[in-house]
């Protein structure tokens, strides 16, 4: 069975040096410096380790936080160089590798010319986008270019997450150990309630009746979107929000929902169960989470072998063209 894995990471020196200064030091002081080697191989190396898995092909992307949260003038020359290695590594191993690119969303106009080289001249997938940026959503008609080029080249945006805005944090995540809410900011909690707001943003600000081809991607089963759907549908009537159709639409029609991380089986038949085997994709999180386990999580989920062969590859193939 063909395995193809969405929400996997890299870093390169101009984010190492530049927007994920912090981010770096802070984890080669807490994580196994392993896991700071990993992320900085797309090489053979890495390549080893997904056999050893039993991975076909990883889609990779600059790792959080990204450039989302850096000056709107250093953004452009890290996404540059982010994207153009990753090219590199695509083009030394097209069978394992694809590319999801790094986006200077601070400047929408560029941002979509980023893109449109990425896709049209390097053969990228999508983009991933960080979360907000600089406390700004995707619904923000500001960013407008970007996912106007996104719905013209038919490329999907996988939203990642990001730690919410700083009052956010402090007035919710703070008062505790540094240690406790720096996780309740961010794994623990944080990043996914982040992340669905988000995307519960775009929903209601239109942006899918401005763009209805515009495909978007949210990993970790969901980020607790599936518990909510029905309660939000019941409550958002279309007389209310004004919308062409029902929230609950737009959470099965332009959102696709991956693993990452989050081997939980009753959370992932919540899953199921509201939006289908076809809106769910593979991915390990890697080097995050373990790929090993992740494997080990597919082949054990309740469903079918063919729908276990379409959130494997099948359904990844047909929206990327993989």
């Amino acid at each position: 069975m063909r395995t193809i894995t969405l929400e996997e990471h890299f870093v390169c020196p101009g984010f190492v040096a530049g927007p994920g200064k912090e981010f770096i030091a802070q984890l080669r002081a807490r994580a196994p410096e392993k896991i700071f080697e990993q992320l900085s191989n797309i090489g053979d190396q890495r390549v080893a380790e997904m056999d050893a898995a039993g991975i076909d092909m990883q889609v990779l992307s600059l790792n959080a936080p990204g450039v989302e949260q850096a000056e709107p003038a250093e953004q452009l020359p890290v996404s540059v160089e982010a994207n153009d290695a990753l090219a590199e590594a695509v083009k030394k191993h097209p069978k394992r590798f694809a590319g999801f690119a790094s986006l200077p969303t601070g400047t929408p106009e560029k941002a979509a010319e980023e893109l449109d080289r990425t896709v049209r001249k390097q053969g990228f997938k999508g983009a991933l986008i960080n979360g907000h940026s600089r406390g700004r959503y995707l619904d923000d008609k500001f960013f407008s270019p970007i996912l106007e080029r996104a719905q013209a080249l038919n490329a999907p945006i996988y939203l990642h997450p990001t730690v919410p805005p700083k009052a956010v944090t402090e007035a919710y995540f703070g008062g505790f150990s540094p240690v406790v809410s720096g996780l309740f900011a961010s794994a623990g909690w944080g990043w996914h309630i982040e992340t669905a707001v988000h995307v519960i943003r775009m929903v209601l600000g239109g942006v899918f009746d401005r763009y209805p081809k515009l495909q978007i991607v949210i990993g970790h089963l969901g980020e607790g979107i599936p518990f909510m759907l029905p309660r939000m549908n019941k409550n958002f009537a279309t007389q209310l929000t004004k919308l062409d159709r029902p929230v609950g639409a737009y959470l099965r029609e332009n959102v696709h929902y991956t693993f990452g991380g989050f081997n939980f089986p009753a959370t992932f038949q919540n899953l199921v169960a509201e939006v289908g085997v076809e809106r769910i994709m593979f991915s390990a999180d890697h080097p995050w989470g373990s790929m090993a386990e992740a494997r080990k999580f597919l082949d054990q989920v309740p469903v079918s072998d063919a729908d276990r062969e379409r959130i494997a590859h099948g359904n990844a193939e047909k929206l990327f063209g993989l």
